[in-house]
Order: structure tokens, then sequence, then C-alpha cells
């Protein structure tokens, strides 16, 4: 039972933005279900955004200010790169999304835009780098080249997809 354990919490800490992802949809669709009947589209999208900003950048992006900041030579070592002042830098910025993230989760359009713009660029910059090293240094380290180059490309795709959805169809009123 404790390596089932071990094995299932290294699975779901070695692939957090996966694993945020997959929890952000799954408490939307708890929070979806427990939602007054019947249950209104604007509902359904307004839960999903809520919590994909909620789970898929705001503790994500927590979990990636704590890896880079005090965990940054096993970081750097998981991405395959080597350790460097950088780290800091990144964790910091991390820790500027998650910000972001939580206080815009539950709060208006605008900010929801924010937060996913903001770390949609830094992702889709981040898999282009990822692409680069691939191609060039051949690094296909689990952190450069796993879930993260994934979900660098899903979880933008996955906010704007809502928040398309979201100004098309409006928020439930209250």
């Amino acid at each position: 039972m404790a390596d089932l354990i071990k094995t299932a919490l290294t699975l779901v800490l070695a692939n957090f933005p996966l694993s945020c992802l997959v929890l952000g949809a799954a408490v939307a669709l708890a929070a979806i279900a427990r939602a007054p009947r019947p249950v209104r589209r604007e509902v359904v999208v307004e839960k999903l955004l809520a919590w994909h900003v909620f789970f898929a950048i705001g503790i994500a992006y927590l979990y990636n200010f704590v890896c880079h900041v005090f965990f940054g030579r096993f970081t750097a070592a998981y991405i395959g790169w080597a350790d460097s002042p950088f780290q800091f830098e990144v964790g910091t910025a991390s820790l500027g999304f998650a910000l972001v993230g939580f206080l815009a989760a539950f709060r208006s359009f605008d900010l929801r835009l924010a937060a996913v713009l903001g770390s949609a660029v830094f992702l889709l910059g981040a898999a282009a780098g990822h692409v680069y090293q691939m191609v060039t240094a051949h690094n296909f380290a689990p952190g450069n080249a796993g879930s993260i180059f994934y979900t660098d490309i899903a979880v933008p795709l996955v906010g704007f997809g809502l928040l398309w959805l979201q100004h098309r169809w409006g928020r439930p009123q209250t």
C-alpha cells in the first residue's frame, strides 16, 4: 500500500500542471452537480472557468514558485537544465501569476482574462523554449518534454476556450 501511495504521489507531483488541470475540472463538475436545477450553460461555463483559473493558474503557479525558489537545484535537474539564479526569477514571476489567478478565479471577466492572458504568454513561450531545447539540445527530460510541455499548450487553450464561451453566453444572473 505504501508503494502505491508513493507512486501516486510521485505521479501527481511530477505532473503537477496536469494534476491541477484535472483537479480544476473535477471540482467544477462537483460544483455543477450541486448547482440548482435546471443547470444553465452559463452556470456550467462559470464553474469551469472559475475553478480552471483557481487550480490551473493559481495553485499550479504557486507550486511552480515553491519548486523554483526552494527546490531550484532539483527543479533545474528535472527540466534538464543547470541550476541558475534565474530559478528565483522564474519562481517570483510564478508567484505573481499565482496571486493574480487566486484574485481572478471568482471575480470579473476582465480579471480572469488578465490571469489567462498573462499566464498564456508565459506558458506558450515556455512551450516554444521546450521545443527549441528538444531540437537543439536533444533535451527530453520529463520536465522539458513530458506532460509539462503539453500542459504549457493545453492550459492556455482551455482558458481561452472558456473565456470565449463566457463572453458569448455571459455570466449567470445572481
